[in-house]
């Protein structure tokens, strides 16, 4: 690679290929003779946003970059056994895979992905015109970047570059500019090496070390709630109201430097490549392609000490919640399976089109109640759009005919001992992997998820949480089931690996008809099922031992 193209260039280049569920259920592997031109943290961001693409997980070969990044991190021996065992941290000679994607690195260049999905990419050069022809606000409000993705020592050091670069020529950034650091170890080493302060200087607000705006930890005041406009960010998704919970906010993801580029221009058509900026001398310029080393020369600073030990005998350990706090909950077991079949339950809604989880369990100001199980549940699936009438957080009572929240109707089921079950579509649950997005389905009286294909991280965590994620052996099933249908899931008796569930459908004109599922439970997993949680399953296993 060079000039302004990084690693964040290959992965979204990539999902451009692939798609959002183009990766399921593969392992993808990087191979080649560009791979030892990347930095171990390049390596990093494309693993890291794998899950845009669906994959089961992303893997490079074991090289000398992995091995200065461990010894750099203070993990020699562990590079010392890595090096021993490098022959087979490699794929076999030979090795044949299902599709192969060659990519250039000589000739490829920056993309911009989105708005509203991460694989929608865009190269750099047509992105302008791209603007124009989608009417996308070509006004620039923020930029982002940081994060789990793109917040290495490499991403810093050239964003920093640019700022630089922009500070000499007297100018500090048109557009809100935050930088969001990996861990405070990344923190306390831009700190030391002077990139932070380059950042600071060029107008940027270094935010705590934390997911922060990209999974919508944002309080954000600059444009009112509802107001079409653009952001840009090196964040790994961009889904839908995701940063700031507006749904009118076109979010963009692109690699950090050409992030910073584009918040001196304050203008999503800028192309730093090609287009200049005017000093505060009056003259134009154009930027130097970004430099920065991928490890500190000075070596990383662990910074501030934050951990606190839990005592050494936990005994006698009494956590201690008030029954009056709204943020946090001490959660209860979730029932075991009953030993019987499913009989009769209600749709509580067929969800049509994307549904990631995102729109399952919305993020933002929701996040105050991740330790309150009961109190975060009121956001579930209100994103999602209902098939019946194309509304979301909209659904029909089954029992009462009368339309409320999402939640709230199946707070009603609950309430009335009925379980439920959810229609989803494709690649159900992409996405972040939310723990809660499965969590509370189950704890709102959900039994099972029956959708025509899964993400896989999501399908998992219904999986440990006592709920059936199941899909149509025939995805066209799905339209076949209505949102007023009664159905049953047969066949848990003799619940197996690899073999098929039926789902029996009672239709509101008195038909019947019954429908193959297929499932990807191995024989642990039913046992979690059985157990009503895996958490469940580990708690009785823990007992057996004592």
């Amino acid at each position: 690679m060079s000039g302004w193209t990084s690693a964040k260039d290959i992965i979204l280049k990539v999902a451009g290929i692939l798609t959002v569920k183009g990766g399921t259920g593969a392992i993808v592997e990087y191979f080649g003779p560009g791979v030892d031109t990347l930095s171990c943290t390049g390596m990093a961001t494309i693993c890291n946003m794998g899950a845009e693409i669906g994959a089961t997980t992303s893997v490079f070969p074991y090289n000398a970059r992995m091995g200065d990044y461990l010894k750099a991190t203070t993990r020699p021996y562990i590079a010392d056994w890595a090096d021993s065992f490098q022959h087979n941290l490699k794929a076999d000679a030979g090795a044949q895979y299902d599709q192969v994607i060659e990519i250039d690195l000589n000739t490829l260049e920056p993309h911009i992905n989105g708005p509203f999905t991460p694989d929608l990419a865009t190269p750099l050069s047509k992105f302008k015109e791209a603007v124009k022809t989608n009417g996308w606000p070509a006004k620039l409000e923020v930029g982002l970047i940081g994060s789990c993705t793109n917040s290495s020592y490499e991403d810093m050091a050239r964003s920093a570059s640019i700022a630089q670069e922009a500070l000499d020529h007297g100018l500090k950034a048109k557009s809100i500019f935050t930088i969001t650091p990996g861990s405070e170890q990344i923190r306390a080493t831009i700190e030391q090496d002077g990139q932070m302060a380059t950042l600071n200087a060029a107008g940027g607000i270094v935010l705590a070390n934390a997911c922060g705006p990209c999974i919508g930890q944002w309080d954000r005041q600059d444009v009112p709630k509802g107001t079409k406009n653009s952001i840009i960010t090196s964040y790994n998704r961009n889904f839908t109201g995701r940063n700031d919970a507006n749904p009118q906010t076109h979010a963009f993801v692109a690699s950090p430097e050409l992030v910073t580029a584009m918040t001196f221009a304050g203008d999503l058509t800028f192309d730093p490549t090609k287009d200049t900026l005017t000093g505060a001398d009056g003259k134009p310029f154009k930027f130097s392609a970004p430099t920065g080393n991928a490890l500190p020369p000075r070596g990383y600073n662990p910074g501030e000490e934050t951990y606190q030990a839990p005592p050494k005998e936990k005994g006698d350990v009494t956590v201690m919640v008030s029954p009056t706090s709204n943020r946090l909950q001490l959660l209860e077991p979730f029932t075991k399976w009953n030993g019987k079949d499913m009989e009769n339950m209600p749709i509580l809604i067929k969800v049509k089109g994307k549904c990631t989880t995102d729109h399952i369990s919305m993020a933002g100001p929701w996040l105050k109640f991740r330790g309150h199980l009961d109190n975060i549940s009121n956001n579930m699936l209100i994103g999602a759009l209902n098939s019946e009438n194309d509304a979301v957080n909209s659904v029909k009572n089954q029992f009462s005919g009368n339309y409320d929240t999402v939640p709230g109707v199946a707070r009603d089921y609950k309430a009335k001992g009925q379980p439920w079950i959810v229609i989803g579509d494709e690649n159900y649950g992409e996405g972040s992997s939310r723990e809660h997005a499965a969590l509370e389905v189950r704890h709102l009286g959900g039994a099972a998820v029956i959708t025509k294909s899964f993400a896989r991280i999501h399908e998992t965590n219904c999986k440990k949480q006592g709920l059936l994620p199941l899909t149509f052996a025939n995805p066209a099933d799905y339209d076949k089931i209505s949102p007023f249908d009664r159905v049953s899931i047969q066949g848990l008796t003799s619940f197996k690996e690899g073999v098929p569930l039926n789902l029996h459908v009672k239709k509101e004109d008195g038909s019947e008809i019954d429908i193959k599922l297929n499932h990807t439970f191995n024989e642990d997993q039913i046992k979690w099922f059985k157990y009503g949680s895996a958490l469940n399953q580990m708690a009785a296993k823990a007992q057996a031992r004592a």
